[in-house]
């Protein structure tokens, strides 16, 4: 398994989730301006709205620059144990270790990227292959660690 092509197409995911919050920032701050008009309430309330989207837009751009941190800290080096970087696959599923971007399919597997803070990493963090583990009452095995 290819672990550096995963780790550049999570890269890529973050990169682009960036661009678009930061676009739509773009996009709601000058639609902020176009408001202006004489319908007094009408007009400050219209506005406080996409100041509050604009927030709202900045917090999600702030934990994905975050997640753009974290990503850049993980290497593609194969790993024995569980743990952030790691690419593993049980019996349930393939997981990349690392940021949650959702799924995608590479070399026609479906992996499925989490969070290191989940509890599904947290219920195998450390574990090998061969052990197996369970979360909410479902066990799984651990098959294989990239």
């Amino acid at each position: 398994m290819n672990k550096s092509s995963i780790l550049e197409i999570v890269k890529t995911k973050i990169i682009e989730k960036i661009q678009n919050f930061e676009a739509l920032i773009a996009d709601t701050r000058a639609s902020n301006n176009d408001t202006k008009s004489s319908m007094g309430d009408k007009y400050e309330t219209g506005r406080e709205m996409l100041q509050q989207e604009i927030n709202n837009l900045q917090r999600q751009l702030n934990e994905a620059l975050s997640q753009q941190a974290i990503i850049q800290k993980i290497t593609a080096e194969s790993s024995s144990r569980v743990q952030n970087g790691a690419l593993v696959k049980t019996d349930k599923g393939l997981f990349y270790i690392a940021v949650s971007v959702g799924e995608f399919i590479f070399d026609n597997q479906k992996i499925m990227t989490i969070s290191a803070k989940s509890p599904l990493v947290k219920a195998m963090a450390g574990l090998m292959k061969g052990q197996s583990f369970s979360i909410n009452n479902i066990n799984q095995k651990i098959k294989e660690i990239w």
